[in-house]
């Protein structure tokens, strides 16, 4: 079989939750399924190693708002060309684009990350034409895939009836007892509250850092670990916020240096306004580490306690949830049996293959 898939900025070393979740599913796909990714060129770093999958590297602009869509059009053009058995579409807007190779009655399949049109990020032009955009992509797809259950259910019967809920997975992530990265940035293992994610609006890092000035003073840092692209704005109200306090803004980071943030914080804290299915929370949770969540429908797709939870915005009840676990930092054991790659993997393998044969 081969499988074509469009809407992602491409992997490895590249960041984003969708292109994490691309980098761990495509490798463990059955072996007789040959995976062809399209990538946005100015991201590409590295081809990695793989064994049956390829990449094709197209031009993309770095427009905010302008580049899934350019990027997602040619490479539909492409694949209308080369004909594959089956076309991977991640998210609704790069999606707009598959009535172009259902031309050739190649089979559709979407993967419905995060209702986009809902981040703040998007301006009213961009908000319509991403609504537009989930109309056509649901309408096209002959299966659509919800790593968020509650989204799923929003929809009619119609659309329900070719849809399934999967969620993401989590990797086996490796313990590491460096700590050179934690002292190039000056913190303590165990002596910071941990955040990662891309430096935009619907993470709610604005909340989070209002929430530590207003927390009760202890030796414990801050730190967000997440790059800045488009949101250079969002990054000065946060510099502004922060000035003054022990908040260090890491800047895009993977591999050992990652490891060793998650592997010795003291909490992690998801304050995010919008999330499809937070990766990143998975990650902290697969290290054992203590943590507190906005109280959004994505967080409750994983098992936490109720008194993990916070309303989404509320920096003033953060606040004082941060100055009660500061006091008592402790490592967790979460049940993460449900968010297997593997099996995943095998579900989807599945899947591909009962789209091709309809």
């Amino acid at each position: 079989m081969k499988l074509s898939v469009i809407g992602l900025r491409g992997f490895p070393m590249i960041e984003g939750g969708v292109e994490k979740h691309c980098e761990s599913l495509y490798p463990r796909l059955k072996e007789d399924i040959d995976v062809t990714v399209y990538r946005r060129k100015p991201y590409v770093k590295s081809n990695g190693s793989y064994d049956h999958i390829s990449f094709i590297d197209l031009p993309s602009t770095k427009i905010k708002g302008f580049e899934p869509f350019f990027h997602s059009f040619i490479s539909s053009i492409s694949v209308l060309l080369k004909k594959p058995d089956v076309v991977h579409y991640h998210n609704i807007g790069p999606a707009l684009f598959s009535p172009i190779v259902k031309l050739r009655n190649i089979p559709v399949v979407v993967t419905y990350h995060s209702p986009n049109y809902e981040h703040k990020k998007w301006g009213f032009f961009a908000k319509g034409l991403l609504k537009f955009s989930e109309k056509v992509a649901l309408k096209n797809a002959d299966k659509i895939i919800f790593v968020n259950r509650f989204q799923m259910d929003k929809y009619e019967e119609d659309i329900r009836n070719k849809s399934v809920f999967i969620p993401n997975g989590i990797n086996d992530l490796p313990i590491s007892y460096n700590t050179n990265y934690l002292e190039e940035i000056g913190v303590e293992p165990g002596k910071y509250i941990l955040s990662v994610g891309r430096i935009t609006p619907e993470k709610g890092f604005d909340t989070l850092i209002k929430a530590y000035k207003l927390a009760e003073k202890n030796d414990y840092k801050l730190v967000i670990a997440g790059g800045v692209e488009f949101e250079n704005g969002y990054k000065k109200q946060l510099d502004d916020l922060s000035k003054g306090e022990n908040v260090i803004f890491t800047g895009y980071t993977f591999g050992d240096n990652l490891h060793q943030l998650y592997t010795h914080a003291g909490l992690f804290v998801l304050a995010s306004n919008n999330e499809g299915f937070p990766l990143v929370l998975l990650e902290a949770m697969k290290y054992g580490l203590d943590v507190l969540v906005s109280d959004i429908p994505a967080t409750h797709l994983v098992d936490l306690n109720n008194d993990d939870y916070f309303p989404r915005g509320d920096f003033e009840c953060l606040a004082k949830l941060i100055s009660q676990r500061t006091k008592e930092s402790m490592k967790r054991n979460y049940d993460l049996s449900r968010y297997d790659w593997n099996k995943i993997a095998d579900i989807m393998s599945e899947l591909f293959r009962d789209v091709t044969r309809k």
